[in-house]
């Protein structure tokens, strides 16, 4: 398949393309970065957490070959995946469930993985179509950066999470990520999460930064979802604190995100068409304390 005919299929799998189906199908988010060390996967781990409160969750780690997530939830490595990508375990034997949510961990180091010439974007994009209606929600915790698997995955995906940091090279390689989406696979819309700000002033800059220059140079909406406080430990005790449990400080960022998210009637769109300019509210930027 040529790239401009990947391209036109990847769009027409898009929820907003779609003809409304009689069969259920989960929603599916990709989970994304420009840079590394962001937060992107203790971000994914809860939201996923907060989802499945109310809906049945899974989470893919679409690194699969440097995978953490495993990790980062105290959990034994796995090599499952491998015998799930080379065809030797079914969907069934790779999910693992923890705490009320299911998971397909990647692997670490896998040679099998390494040597094989199979397509990871076309076996993910595989599952979610046949195994998209056990579930709501499916978030694919994607690596860093913008190689094609994780734009083709992105593309395909219903939405995307856009994870942030408030540095410059976070803030300019999320708008380069931004970009290839929008150049190569026509996304015009895509959900920002700000992780790690001291304050609402520094939330409100990072977003006006980014949404405005998306907004000016690409024409794309975004829709602002929220913010995580940094609450300045180092980063081993910053992922300890988020995926601990129920009670920890984090969760009231981590539930208002996801109540941006799934309110429909939520005003948080920001950008073109028109290139409206922001005007955060404290009620939206949810940092007073």
């Amino acid at each position: 398949m040529s790239e401009s005919a990947l391209s036109s299929w990847l769009v027409s799998q898009r929820s907003d393309y779609k003809n409304n189906s009689p069969w259920k199908e989960a929603k599916t988010i990709a989970v994304l970065s420009g840079k590394g060390g962001v937060g992107k996967t203790t971000t994914t781990l809860k939201i996923a957490k907060e989802l499945a409160r109310d809906h049945k969750v899974l989470i893919i780690d679409c690194d699969y070959n440097l995978s953490n997530t495993a990790v980062k939830l105290g959990l034994p490595l796995s090599a499952s995946f491998s015998e799930y990508a080379l065809e030797n375990k079914s969907f069934e034997e790779c999910v693992t469930t923890h705490e009320g949510v299911d998971y397909i961990f990647g692997c670490n180091g896998s040679v099998g993985l390494y040597d094989s010439d199979f397509s990871f974007d076309q076996l993910i994009i595989n599952t979610l179509a046949l195994h998209g209606n056990r579930y709501d929600y499916i978030l694919l915790d994607c690596p860093a950066g913008i190689n094609k698997e994780v734009i083709n995955l992105a593309a395909y995906c219903d939405n995307r999470f856009v994870v942030v940091n408030p540095d410059k090279s976070s803030i300019t390689d999320s708008y380069a990520l931004i970009k290839i989406l929008n150049k190569k696979n026509s996304i015009t819309c895509n959900h920002l999460i700000v992780n790690k700000v001291d304050n609402s002033n520094q939330y409100q800059k990072v977003v006006r930064s980014l949404v405005d220059t998306v907004s000016t140079f690409l024409g794309c909406q975004t829709k602002v979802l929220g913010a995580v406080k940094n609450i300045n430990v180092a980063s081993d005790l910053f992922d300890l604190e988020i995926t601990k449990g129920e009670k920890n400080s984090l969760t009231k960022y981590f539930s208002n995100i996801v109540k941006a998210y799934t309110d429909e009637n939520s005003s948080y769109y920001f950008g073109a068409p028109g290139h409206s300019k922001i005007n955060l509210t404290e009620q939206e930027v949810h940092l007073n304390n």
